[in-house]
């Protein structure tokens, strides 16, 4: 049954790409509506159980009547129907709905609606473009994926098993007690209307404040994972004290925002025992003066008192739901502003996969610049021919990685169009586009994963064999056989550590190397590929990579000018124009800026400060 309960919900099934809402309730509905069916039964077995306890007080006040009668053999007798059926309810019909309560509530809603939620919002928000996550931090919109499933899974089942107690004890109570006297439903009827008013009070201020504390708790998990993330930058600055302050500084903030959400949530339980006490008094007064008056009987009020006593202990159960219900609104209200973001780089309706046969790109007229007023490439044109390869050169800032970002689709140029063979890749399916690029960075990042998985993700398919092969023509199969890891996994299998951060910088840029010879595709981007690396085992990579560039498209970014004076073509570019370009030796004649850049190298390394009349020449 447990299985059967758990295969309701298949939480990463296919479903519609669409940006979660953006408001709360369509938000939480969003979710809801795709797995009605649990919920309804959640809804069933609740409101049965809720049912179930309204027949303890009415059970209770049968055996106080029995009780009265003065012939009590003759009493059991007569009523051993009524006793087979209480016990019949109370030792097997309450137990077996309360296990199936359970039982839909744990084993179906539970882990199926968290994994569903999560599943979706990771889709949803792993699509979003580069700039997205450059815009928070990683661990804040993890934390937001991660907390927003499980609250919205907790949030809905508190609010509909407090919803459904709270009317079913209301409304059976008032219908049970007017049959004894209808004075004897003022105080219900009065404590539900109090309620009503109660909680329209309550529940804006304790939704508000609970966002603030969420938000002030991401904000906490946000600064304290990034302190872990550099923890080397910090030990290495000595700034730990620093980070403490940073840290504290919103740790204090958090503990500000919950003192003022429990102060409002301590008023609210307050109020509501209040009113529990005035339900629990007013009843027994106008009960025992009925009962006085001899309007009711004694069996009645034993009826009542419990029913009543239900109700106070129901709301007692809800106080401390709400409290935990609107915290955990507070962490969804929190978790959308990662979530029920719109993609912002998106494909095209009628996108089609890039086919590149002969691999020229043509920048026409290219103007970009991250929405400041000042552009960073100012009208570029430029045509990259069929299996040319090119150097990019400039200072840093000049817009050299701005127009590889570009040729990626990582943004939108703000005018012009960029050409692959002849198609705008505005109108191309981005991962096609970016199946079709090699591309080696100056910032390796590898994933937490084997080796073997990290030169694999450059074609899925591959065989170790090929892994190998890649990795020897990058220089890195010697180093990778002798890795042993933390779990004493060896070789290809060893895991690397968070961003490789158990490989040298070497060593993560020759598997990130080995990663893209093993892609093979047909347009390669450079941008600093062999900055890492020694002057040894660079003149080794460079020969693999020009054996590795032959029939390829090529651009590459150098600040070594060395690395990249043996291109066809170099592309001068300052100030975001392109200024020079030419072969290396037509350049040094020209007596330009490249050959400025050239004579100021040191070490192989560019002079950021290059004298104004050389830039003019």
């Amino acid at each position: 049954m447990f299985r059967l309960l758990e295969s309701l919900i298949n939480g990463t099934r296919s479903h519609k790409p669409v940006t979660p809402p953006r408001s709360l309730l369509t938000f939480y509905w969003h979710f809801i509506r795709q797995t009605p069916l649990p919920y309804a039964i959640m809804v069933a077995t609740s409101l049965c159980v809720a049912m179930a306890d309204m027949s303890i007080p009415v059970f209770i006040g049968k055996l106080v009547a029995m009780m009265a009668s003065p012939d009590r053999s003759a009493a059991l007798s007569s009523n051993s129907t009524i006793l087979s059926v209480m016990l019949l309810v109370v030792l097997v019909v309450r137990p077996l709905l309360q296990f199936a309560d359970i039982a839909v509530r744990h084993n179906a809603l539970m882990p199926g609606t968290t994994s569903l939620v999560r599943w979706q919002s990771h889709w949803h928000v792993v699509r979003q473009s580069w700039p997205f996550f450059q815009k928070d931090f990683a661990g804040r919109i993890a934390n937001r994926v991660m907390q927003t499933a499980q609250a919205l899974r907790d949030s809905v089942m508190a609010s509909i098993r407090a919803g459904l107690y709270l009317s079913t004890y209301g409304i059976l109570t008032l219908i049970l007690i007017s049959r004894f006297d209808w004075r004897m439903t003022l105080p219900v009827a009065s404590w539900l209307a109090a309620y009503a008013v109660f909680l329209r009070f309550f529940v804006p201020r304790l939704r508000e404040l609970a966002k603030q504390s969420s938000d002030m708790r991401s904000l906490v998990m946000a600064r304290v994972v990034d302190s872990y993330t550099n923890i080397l930058t910090v030990k290495l600055f000595s700034r730990i004290a620093d980070e403490d302050a940073y840290v504290r500084e919103v740790v204090d903030e958090h503990q500000d925002a919950v003192a003022r959400h429990m102060r409002m949530t301590s008023r609210f339980m307050i109020t509501l025992q209040s009113m529990n006490a005035l339900l629990l008094v007013s009843t027994s007064l106008i009960g025992l003066y009925l009962w006085g008056k001899g309007l009711i009987a004694t069996s009645q009020v034993a009826t009542a008192l419990p029913l009543v006593w239900q109700i106070t202990n129901m709301a007692g159960w809800v106080s401390f739901e709400v409290a935990g219900i609107f915290e955990n609104v507070g962490v969804v209200q929190d978790g959308m502003e990662s979530i029920s973001v719109p993609h912002t780089l998106t494909d095209d309706k009628d996108a089609k996969p890039l086919v590149v046969k002969e691999g020229e790109i043509r920048f026409e007229q290219v103007s970009f610049g991250y929405g400041a007023n000042k552009p960073v490439l100012d009208r570029i044109d430029l045509v990259v021919h069929p299996g040319e390869r090119i150097g990019l050169v400039g200072r840093s800032g000049a817009g050299k990685s701005t127009l590889v970002n570009l040729l990626l689709r990582f943004y939108d140029a703000e005018s012009g169009s960029i050409m692959v063979d002849g198609q705008d890749i505005r109108h191309v399916t981005q991962e096609s586009l970016r199946t079709q690029i090699g591309l080696v960075t100056q910032d390796t990042s590898l994933l937490h994963r084997s080796l073997a998985d990290n030169i694999r993700y450059g074609r899925p398919q591959s065989t170790q064999a090929e892994i190998e092969e890649a990795a020897k023509k990058a220089h890195a199969h010697e180093f990778i056989t002798g890795l042993r890891d933390w779990e004493g996994r060896t070789g290809y299998q060893a895991h690397v550590g968070e961003r490789g951060v158990k490989l040298s910088g070497g060593q993560r840029q020759r598997v990130a190397i080995a990663r893209v010879i093993l892609k093979n595709a047909p347009i390669l981007l450079l941008d600093e590929a062999t900055s890492a690396l020694d002057s040894e085992i660079e003149a080794s990579i460079q020969e693999q990579l020009a054996t590795l560039m032959q029939g390829k498209t090529v651009i590459a970014i150098a600040h070594r000018l060395s690395t990249i004076a043996r291109m066809d073509r170099l592309i001068v570019i300052d100030h975001g124009r392109i200024v020079e370009q030419g072969s290396h030796s037509e350049l040094i004649e020209r007596n330009g800026l490249y050959a400025a850049l050239w004579q100021h190298q040191s070490g192989g390394f560019l002079a950021e400060d290059i004298p104004e009349e050389a830039r003019a020449a």
